[in-house]
């Protein structure tokens, strides 16, 4: 049987959470991996796919191609932006925001950015729109920081997403992490969301979760994966059982299904 549990945003729900989050997670073995494997196999695809959370939310539905915009660019440069205010705490997080945009816009003038990354759309940005893209970071740091500040746990800001391309099968899964809270020999993964969540919430906090444990060498999922709607007051959660890893797998294969049916109908 799965778990999600809902509740209230507060200093004390979330510690609760992280406190009492299974002591011991389960893992996926090398069975479960090509066994995952072959499922993605059998939904046969031309080019290659990649599968999130929030594609499991949607149901497969494809919202057309990705842009750049103030909205997509600010959790990048706000999760960069706390991780550096925590190395330089005499920064403000409007500070490391501006810090954060300046070394991608050097990075573009230097010939480092490919087209179509968040470096050259910044550099095709006029003043006005860097000002949103700055305003929406900001605002994704500060809530992000307060999350984090309330915890009474180690916790440090994730390096990366978790990725796992899937053997043989033109597929890359990748799982959403903010925040990594480390609880004795436990880690806990915190999500950070804006608006209020949906009812396939638990379903994309599931998928976060399977596809962090396939990043893992050693299989071993996380205690708990939280998910955070600072704006709705609203904390869901999912434990790190092997009944809420298999339900992940199932949407993210059946995601990859729904997809392919619906390139077969646009290609008819």
């Amino acid at each position: 049987m799965t778990t999600l549990t809902h509740r209230r945003l507060s200093q004390h729900v979330m510690n609760r959470l992280i406190a009492e989050s299974p002591e011991e997670p389960a893992a996926l073995t090398d069975d479960h991996r090509r066994s995952l494997s072959a499922r993605f196999r059998a939904v046969t695809s031309v080019q290659h796919r990649r599968l999130d959370a929030w594609m499991v939310e949607r149901a497969g539905r494809a919202d057309g191609v990705f842009r750049w915009s103030p909205a997509t660019a600010r959790r990048v440069l706000g999760n960069a932006a706390l991780r550096r205010s925590v190395f330089e705490p005499q920064l403000t997080r409007v500070d490391a925001v501006d810090v954060e945009l300046t070394d991608q816009l050097l990075r573009h003038n230097a010939g480092y950015a490919r087209p179509g990354s968040l470096a050259w759309y910044l550099a095709s940005c006029s003043s006005a729109e860097l000002g949103l893209v700055s305003a929406e970071a900001t605002n994704w740091t500060t809530q992000l920081a307060e999350a984090a500040e309330c915890l009474c746990d180690p916790w440090q800001v994730a390096t990366s997403d978790a990725y796992y391309d899937v053997a043989r099968a033109r597929t890359t899964l990748r799982g959403r992490r903010d925040l990594v809270v480390t609880r004795d020999s436990r880690r806990v993964l915190v999500r950070v969301r804006m608006g209020a969540p949906g009812k396939s919430a638990g379903p994309g906090l599931r998928a976060d979760l399977t596809i962090d444990a396939l990043a893992e060498p050693n299989g071993l999922a996380a205690a708990r994966v939280i998910g955070l709607w600072p704006e709705a007051g609203v904390v869901l959660s999912v434990d790190g059982t092997m009944a809420d890893l298999r339900a992940g797998a199932r949407d993210l294969v059946r995601t990859a299904v729904t997809r392919q049916r619906q390139h077969l109908h646009l290609a008819a």
